[in-house]
């Protein structure tokens, strides 16, 4: 007997309650697929189906069987598409959303080498700050920062989200450098509206065991006259010599190898809370990734590498 054939024969048959339907369907005769349940009634020593005027009635270890039927031929279906997809050739058109401002410092300059790899893969970029609904907007693979929010999606972690605080050499100039996070509660704070209440999070690894480093924790509480939505908007003020910033170093790199800013506290981890923020690639959730997804989110994660390349030359 060729047990897979007879037990998708039965499990279809349960859904149709119809020999004929089934075999018409399977394009096999009536009497195969009647011969297929025997031969399964007789393995297993029940009875699976009661017949009726109405059809195919389901005993309960036809139930039961059906249940757990199911469950391995989806499973051996996965196990087809997973080894298969791995001969076939990314291909079809790729929706990815992106916030502006990363999209276009480390997602857009790296395009042409992914698609120069990949000539079968259509790609529509959506740049938004907004979080949209993957599945409603069509979006096949979003790139967020930050914290990622508990959601039906998946997701893998491209590299990390560091925020560096940093400042014009002027401004220190002026205003002095902070050597300790509360030193921050005497200078103007550029503050991004993510942070409602005013305060950042700072973390270092304090005295303690080597395998058990105990943590410092501080929250600071910032003062300051000017607030901004956009990141680049607030790189530019701390450039200028406006305040202090608390900038991803994705954003703030450039800047900081050219001497525009000056980081500072680098022996301290700044977040804007006590979450560990990232660099993700989320995507809706399927038992099977398709294979113009996976390439995408491979192509890079290693090409931001661990660390990213834009912590190179940057204190830890």
């Amino acid at each position: 007997m060729d047990y897979f054939a007879a037990v998708r024969a039965f499990v279809r048959a349960a859904e149709l309650k119809s020999f004929s339907k089934t075999a018409n369907e399977l394009a096999v005769k009536t009497s195969t697929i009647s011969r297929y349940v025997s031969e399964l009634e007789s393995d297993l020593g029940i009875a699976l189906f009661n017949r009726s005027t109405r059809g195919l009635v389901l005993t309960e270890g036809g139930r039961l069987f059906r249940e757990h039927a199911v469950l391995a031929l989806q499973a051996l279906d996965d196990a087809r598409e997973v080894t298969s997809s791995l001969n076939r050739t990314p291909q079809g058109a790729l929706r990815v959303t992106m916030p502006p401002a990363f999209g276009r410092l480390h997602i857009v300059p790296h395009l042409p080498a992914f698609m120069a790899r990949y000539p079968d893969i259509d790609l529509d970029i959506v740049s938004t700050d907004q979080t949209l609904n993957m599945i409603d907007a069509g979006i096949d693979v979003a790139i967020r920062t930050g914290v990622l929010p508990d959601s039906s999606l998946m997701a893998r972690r491209l590299a990390p989200h560091r925020r560096i605080v940093c400042g014009s050499p002027a401004y220190f100039e002026r205003h002095g450098t902070p050597r300790v996070p509360d030193d921050l509660g005497a200078h103007d704070a550029l503050r991004l509206p993510l942070v409602p209440d005013d305060r950042w999070s700072f973390t270092r690894a304090a005295t303690g065991t080597p395998a058990s480093p105990q943590q410092e924790h501080v929250l600071v509480q910032l003062q300051g006259r000017l607030r901004a939505d956009d990141a680049q908007a607030v790189l530019a003020l701390a450039v200028a010599g406006c305040g202090v910033a608390l900038i991803p170093t994705w954003l703030a790199s450039t800047a900081l190898r050219e001497g525009h800013l000056k980081h500072v506290l680098p022996e301290w981890e700044a977040r804007t809370g006590r979450a560990e923020p990232a660099v993700w690639a989320a995507y809706p959730p399927k038992k099977i990734v398709s294979s113009k997804v996976r390439a995408f989110v491979d192509f890079y994660a290693d090409t931001f590498g661990e660390p990213p390349y834009w912590d190179e030359g940057l204190a830890r």
